[in-house]
């Protein structure tokens, strides 16, 4: 996983995307993706940062079942991973620095916390059973879900710009995770961590491509 060392190079680079279902697997993913997000966006309405608490949470997850999951099979099967459980640990570990870094900015509550604990349980179960039984699709999930982040982070963005949201120092676990500058603020820290979500978005559509194709499984 590279970091954005630039934080301005990364608001300039940065590209909205979207993978349009093409069969009945992607319609699933991307249905079931929608139906979470209708949740997510009653519960958190327009508190962005504790949102990212809780989502991050569940961002961090995919990455680390699907890489052992692909571990294991490299194993089994005797055959070369192809670079991917490295790249989904990485992921998965990046998600992580997602979390720690708005627990800094949002000072999550104790029941937001303890829903942080819920929601893990369940989703790592229901994940863990989808990427065994169905890898594209659980890629394809991960996909959307990062599309939809990109979306979140860009209007969390706009409020930042409108002034409705402060736009606070950046902790210093996001300085020295990213190489920001010391005077960096919460505005470049969305920036660099949207810039990293849309990496993670394409990430997991290439390889739900790839498993389409027959490169991987």
């Amino acid at each position: 996983m590279k970091h954005a060392s630039d934080f301005k190079t990364a608001e300039a680079e940065f590209q909205p995307s979207h993978h349009v279902p093409k069969d009945f697997r992607d319609k699933f993913a991307y249905r079931l993706v929608k139906f979470m997000r209708v949740f997510a966006d009653k519960f958190f309405a327009g508190r962005y940062g504790h949102r990212a608490v809780v989502l991050e949470t569940v961002a961090a997850v995919p990455g680390m079942v699907g890489g052992l999951l692909q571990h294991l099979k490299a194993i089994r099967h005797i055959r070369d991973d192809q670079g991917w459980i490295k790249e989904l640990i990485e992921e998965a570990d990046n998600e992580r620095m997602h979390l720690m870094t708005f627990i800094h900015i949002a000072k999550p509550s104790g029941f937001e916390r303890f829903l942080i604990m819920i929601t893990q349980f369940f989703f790592y179960n229901a994940y863990f059973f989808l990427y065994l039984f169905a890898p594209r699709i659980a890629h394809r999930v991960v996909g959307y879900l990062e599309e939809e982040a990109v979306v979140s982070y860009t209007q969390y963005l706009e409020q930042i710009d409108a002034g409705n949201v402060e736009n606070v120092p950046a902790p210093q676990i996001a300085k020295d995770y990213w190489n920001l500058p010391d005077d960096a603020r919460l505005r470049e820290v969305v920036i660099v961590i949207r810039a990293d979500e849309a990496e993670h978005r394409d990430t997991n559509h290439h390889f739900a491509n790839q498993i389409v194709s027959g490169e991987m499984s």
